[in-house]
């Protein structure tokens, strides 16, 4: 585990870069995060992200079929916000664990 300096918090990551505490996540640390991974974040983003935490907070599994039905975006515009992995890319973002449908 790694400790980092994030937009002012001191934030514990894992091995592969994910929060170990979804409570250190602000929306702060998620602007920083996702400059990591070259990407801007509009509103758009935001509800993806805060549907993942609260899908996740909930305690339910996630997908991209799963945020594709949630009718916020379709799949198509998830690759497009989060070209590369959208799933792992967003849940890095949001602050909560790589999904485990995630390789």
């Amino acid at each position: 585990m790694e400790e980092k300096s994030i937009a002012g918090v001191n934030i514990t990551l894992n091995e592969e870069g994910y929060l170990t505490d979804p409570e250190q996540w602000n929306e702060d640390v998620a602007k920083e995060i996702a400059l990591e991974e070259e990407i801007e974040l509009s509103d758009k983003h935001f509800e993806v992200l805060n549907y993942l935490r609260e899908q996740f907070l909930a305690g339910e599994s996630l997908s991209i079929r799963k945020v594709g039905n949630a009718g916020i975006v379709n799949i198509k515009e998830l690759y497009q916000l989060f070209p590369g992995g959208p799933l792992k890319k967003s849940s890095r973002i949001a602050g909560i664990p790589k999904p485990a449908s995630c390789v």
